[in-house]
């Protein structure tokens, strides 16, 4: 690893000239004045560009290359979003302004609230949510003021599947509600007969995912909402994957109520770190009187009597809201559609060159995404999904999302979205199948892999439990 920042200073270097201090001195009282001196490192102006640009190199990005994370949707994010949300009207504009100073700002939030209710077959939308959990939490939120508001106060059970992204459960407990987990069927999909048995007046809402993680259309889908829907629940759309059926179905139609999306996957704006996202929540017209305050139609805050409140400061991550509404207008609704099909094609491309080498989770057409199990390789070799992944970083790729769904062994789960061309995907399949060849000739390597990262091999658990955050001084 290079120098931290602070190993660079050398006293009484400097970065910057200050203009001569023309203001009248202040002295702060004893309270609030510090006691002894920022530690700032004392560098030139060329060792802090060198050294964020020796960081940026550290970083790996979809700008750099292939970047494969199952569920994920790390597709290439197209530099015309990021113009448009340079411009200064978007970016210059502050949160407390009066709303009659900003309309080209409160058209554009109005109108992708529209647009997003015409590709999800939702009746009304909030931006507030900052990224897909937030979105789950504010979903499950409005499905508890729903059942309260109609004095039906015994429901409180979620179902979750068991290839349910992790947010799921986590974001419905902290709602409040008892998890009951329901188990996939042999093709992927909801066991319906096990659904049936743990359905009662008790569940509040079915989480569902469609399609799901292990990238398949749940063809059960209208028999589920049907079910769930007769026992007095709701339906719930973790839209993680979107990016597959935009244009083609809409949740709206298969009987959703709720909906969260992920602009930042589905609409393109580069994420990862922790942010920036959003998460828009959409509902049918049943559950809009408890939309979060804030909530934008036609150009207006709404302020409905019934609603859960506010569930962030001011209204969003505005610019990741531009990013997306210019993405859905660069594309337009062929467009967005023609994404979701490269998106498929792509993946069922892989997924076809691939297994023969590997084992298929859930063999037949995918989605935007598919899952292997090497578990037959790690039996025979010693080579886990871990191992195969860590050789990928001295090939310059990202490593596709291991060990989930949980539901398979040693999973290696692939999604190339729709950006990603036929030259690139072929170079990672050969990467792979060379990988597989040295788990058998050399296994040692992979056991030691990656050999060209800055950092090496970390303990997992260390790292988790008890990680570094800060330089010690």
């Amino acid at each position: 690893m290079s120098k931290l920042i602070f190993e660079r200073s050398v006293k009484n270097r400097r970065g910057i000239t200050l203009p001569e201090f023309d203001c009248p001195e202040v002295i702060l009282d004893h309270e609030y004045a510090r006691s002894s001196s920022p530690r700032l490192a004392q560098v030139a102006e060329v060792d802090v560009v060198r050294h964020y640009m020796e960081l940026s190199r550290y970083a790996f990005g979809v700008d750099n290359g292939f970047y494969p994370l199952g569920s994920c949707t790390m597709k290439y994010n197209p530099k015309l979003n990021e113009t448009t949300a340079a411009l200064e009207g978007f970016n210059s504009i502050h949160p407390t302004q009066d709303p009659s100073t900003v309309k080209g700002a409160m058209s554009l939030l109005s109108n992708l609230s529209t647009s997003l209710c015409e590709i999800t077959g939702m009746d009304g939308f909030t931006l507030q949510p900052s990224a897909g959990a937030h979105g789950e939490f504010t979903g499950l939120l409005l499905i508890h003021a729903y059942h309260s508001d109609r004095k039906d106060l015994k429901r409180t059970k979620v179902i979750v599947p068991d290839s349910a992204h992790g947010t799921n459960p986590a974001s419905a407990n902290m709602a409040g509600y008892t998890i009951i987990n329901v188990p996939s069927n042999e093709l992927g999909g909801v066991d319906v007969e096990a659904l049936k048995g743990v359905l009662s007046d008790e569940v509040a809402a079915l989480m569902l995912t469609n399609p799901n993680t292990l990238g398949l259309f749940d063809p059960n889908i209208e028999e589920i909402a049907a079910l769930v829907h007769k026992a007095g629940g709701l339906l719930y759309y973790d839209g993680a994957n979107l990016n597959a059926i935009m244009g083609e179905v809409r949740p709206g139609d298969m009987g959703f109520d709720v909906v969260h999306l992920n602009l930042h996957k589905t609409f393109s704006t580069p994420h990862g770190g922790g942010g920036p996202g959003s998460g828009p929540v959409g509902v049918k017209k049943h559950l809009m009187p408890y939309l979060p305050k804030g909530t934008i139609i036609d150009e207006h805050f709404v302020e409905n009597e019934k609603t859960i409140g506010r569930v962030r400061s001011y209204y969003g991550n505005f610019l990741v809201n531009v990013r997306a509404y210019t993405y859905i207008l660069s594309l337009g609704s062929n467009g967005l559609k023609e994404a979701s099909e490269m998106a498929v094609l792509n993946a069922n491309y892989m997924m076809s060159q691939l297994k023969e080498a590997f084992t298929v989770a859930y063999p037949g057409p995918c989605m935007h995404e598919f899952v292997l199990s090497l578990q037959d390789l790690k039996d025979k070799t010693g080579i886990s999904a871990k191992d195969i992944c860590k050789g990928l970083l001295d090939y310059k790729v990202h490593p596709p999302t291991m060990y989930f769904p949980l539901i398979v062994h040693e999973a290696l789960m692939i999604e190339p979205t729709e950006t990603e061309s036929k030259e690139t995907m072929d170079e990672f399949i050969k990467i792979l199948l060379e990988l597989k060849d040295k788990a058998y000739s050399d296994p040692d390597y992979l056991k030691n892999a990656p050999y060209t990262t800055p950092i090496k091999r970390v303990d997992d658990v260390l790292a988790a439990r008890h990680p570094i955050l800060k330089a010690e001084m």
